[in-house]
This record gives C-alpha cells, structure tokens and sequence, in this order.
C-alpha cells in the first residue's frame, strides 16, 4: 500500500502555505487522516516550516514535518534532499496522506517526474495555486500570460510568465485565490483567459485557502500520461537552447536575500520603506519581525508583489518572562528561561529573519533599504526606558488562531 500526496504549487506569494494551513486546521479535527507534510523553501530560513512550529499546528513535529530549505525542490540537489525528506515522513506509519509545499520557483516537470520514481508514493492531486489579484494587476486580467510566455521562448529565454504558465500546465486543478480581492465578473475573466493553458482541469475560485480538506486528498491518481509530451518538449528546449534548467530559478532570474537580526525595525521608517522601495520586481518576503512598539508581539511579514499582510503568531518568549501580570510558577518561569539559553541577553528570542525573493536586478536595493530601518542604539536605550514610538502600522493585524 502507497501513500497517496498532494502538492501545492504556485508561484511565490500564490498563498500556498495559507492553504496547507487551513487544511491542517481541518485534519487537526478529525481522527480518521493524518497528515504528513514537506515544505521547501527556496530561501535558506524555514520560515514556513517555523510558522507551522510557532502556531503548534504539528504535534510530533519531527515525525509529521520535513523541511527542505535552501533551494527549489525540482533543482537536481533539491530533489536529493526532498529524496530524504520523504524517507522521514513515511517513517511514521500513522501518516495517511503526505502535502507537499513547494517554493514559488518550484516548476512541475522535474517533481512530477521524481514523484513516478518513488514507489512508496502515489500521486493524486497536483494543486497550481495561481494569483488572481497578481493575474488582474499585472498581467490584464491573465489575458497576456501566454502571449509574454510565447515572446520569452520566441527569444530563446525564459521569464517568470513561463514559470507560472507551465504550472498551471501540469495541474491536475487549479485555484484562484485572493478571489475576494476580486468581483466575480473578474474572476469570471481570468479564468477564461488561463483556461486555455489547461483545459482538462477545473478553475476554482478560493479565499484564505478555504477549501474542503476532502476536496483536496480525494482527487484521483494523476493522469501522468497527459503531461508526458509537454514535459519532454521543454526537455528538448533545453537541449536545442543550452539554456539553465527549467526547475533552476536562474533561468527566471529569480534570487533569493537574507536578513537575520536580532535588532528591532523602526516602525516609522519600515512603512517608508515599504511605500517607496517595494518595486514590482519584489515578488515575495516572508518573515518574523518585532517593533519596539509592539515587543511582546511576534509578527509575520507577508508580503506580495505590491500587497502586504502583517499577523500575529504568537508571543516572543522572553516579553512573558518580562510580564508581571502572568503571574507565572517558579516552574514555568524555570522553563521558559532554559527555552532562552543561547539567545542575547539584550532582546532574548526577540529578532527578524526576512526573506526576500526577486529579480535579481532589484533586490539589492530593497535589501539595502530594509536594513537601514533597524533601530539605532540611541533609539534601542529608548525603547528600554519605555520610550513611545510612531508606529503607522494598522492596529488591527490578524492574528493566527489554530486547533
């Protein structure tokens, strides 16, 4: 007996793990599945893999979730690493059905051929989630995907409109989502305007990834026939144009930055930032953060093209051991400081890891832009004497609530 997979695809920013996390609040409701999960990330912080941890969705959490971090997981060593990824997750003989989410830079072909290889696994649904509000600002509606797609081939090159057009190819569904960004009428028109690009698969329009959980595990096995000839045309591009692989992010000249600090951003200057230097090259940033005015709060930077989402995850460790009013045990107040150890002692578990994902012609800039909004040392001893801060972030974040 196999274990049957689903994986979600879509280009970075599609709201892929909003999904997987909506179907593991479903299953975290029911006794009859047991989800496995393995999430790649092209950057080399887990972010994903840590949201899952820091919200508690996971129990076991080393034996029901594998992370493969640094790299597109259709890229030669990628597929290694998701190799052992999968060895982890089958392992655990509880598990019922395996998510797969891959990184936006993720393409089909080479995951699909990797998943007819392994005979522990079968297969069923291959989810493209697509951006509708992405497809309706920059792309007319979705009517010029294929015509950009084409004049990239045509020129013996491959562009991000390739990418996200060969994902939805190889689908076995295909899901709008944002869709309540969007009138009907509109979804209505990009739907039929990427209808062509697979028209064997249904459109679905979906919001906040809320779709029924046995929507997604009871598809039927994946019809690897259909794809067969499309997968080996773009092998034979390849090899007609010397070009990087299809499953490199080179060939998009998609790239990948880090920041890693454990200093807090000004909140003033970050929405400068923001407002001015967020171009359209920017496809994606994800991340935990902290303000000085709000530095009890671990926050979820999630941005998308020229849309961003601030949520509430959890609370960092060490503002509850700053909390008088918890009245914590000596027990607890124990435990919570050896859960601290390692950590500086100016901010404890308090830090931002952001990744950013783009055209690598821009995002030097925007990199360069974010770090100067860290706090200064004169603006850190101010926020230690409990200094206030203007901070024009909306107050009312979303906050992440699960189980």
């Amino acid at each position: 007996m196999t274990l049957p997979v689903t994986i979600l695809n879509g280009f970075l920013g599609a709201g892929k793990t909003t999904l997987l996390q909506n179907l593991l609040v479903q299953a975290h409701e029911r006794e009859d599945i047991c989800i496995g999960v393995i999430v790649n990330e092209l950057s080399p912080l887990d972010i994903d893999g840590e949201t899952l941890d820091a919200v508690e969705m996971l129990a076991f959490k080393s034996q029901r979730l594998a992370s493969v971090p640094a790299g597109s997981i259709s890229a030669p060593d990628g597929l290694a690493r998701f190799r052992q990824a999968v060895d982890t997750i089958i392992a655990n003989p509880r598990i019922t059905h395996l998510l797969i989410e891959t990184s936006g830079s993720t393409h089909p072909w080479p995951l699909i051929s990797m998943m007819r290889q392994i005979p522990e696994l079968t297969l069923h649904g291959f989810l493209s989630v697509v951006d509708a509000l992405v497809l309706s600002q920059d792309y007319d509606f979705g009517r010029t995907i294929m015509s950009a797609a084409a004049t990239n081939l045509a020129a013996g090159k491959r562009g991000v409109e390739n990418l996200m057009a060969e994902q939805i190819m190889f689908a076995s569904r295909v899901l709008l989502s944002k869709a309540d960004r969007l009138t009907p009428d509109a979804l209505q028109t990009i739907g039929s305007a990427i209808h062509p690009l697979n028209p064997y698969v249904d459109i679905i329009g979906v919001q906040w990834g809320n779709i029924p959980l046995d929507a997604v595990t009871g598809l039927p096995e994946y019809d690897y026939h259909r794809i067969e000839k499309l997968g080996n045309e773009l092998t034979d591009w390849e090899a007609e144009h010397g070009a990087e692989p299809v499953s490199n992010p080179i060939s998009y000249r998609i790239g990948s930055r880090e920041l890693n600090d454990p200093r807090p951003f000004h909140p003033s200057r970050l929405w400068e930032t923001y407002n001015r230097y967020l171009g359209i090259g920017i496809y994606r940033s994800k991340g935990f953060f902290w303000l000085p005015s709000r530095s009890n709060l671990v926050l979820l930077w999630n941005q998308t093209a020229g849309n961003i989402g601030l949520q509430i995850i959890n609370h960092w460790k060490v503002s509850l051991l700053e909390d008088e009013t918890l009245q914590l045990l000596p027990e607890e107040i124990s435990g919570m400081k050896e859960k601290l150890t390692g950590y500086p002692p100016e901010f404890g578990d308090r830090q931002c890891r952001l990744t950013i994902i783009g055209d690598e012609e821009q995002l030097d800039e925007f990199v360069s832009a974010l770090r100067k909004c860290f706090c200064t040392p004169t603006e850190i001893a101010a926020w230690k004497r409990g200094e206030p801060f203007d901070d024009p972030w909306p107050k009312n974040v979303e906050t992440l609530s699960f189980g």
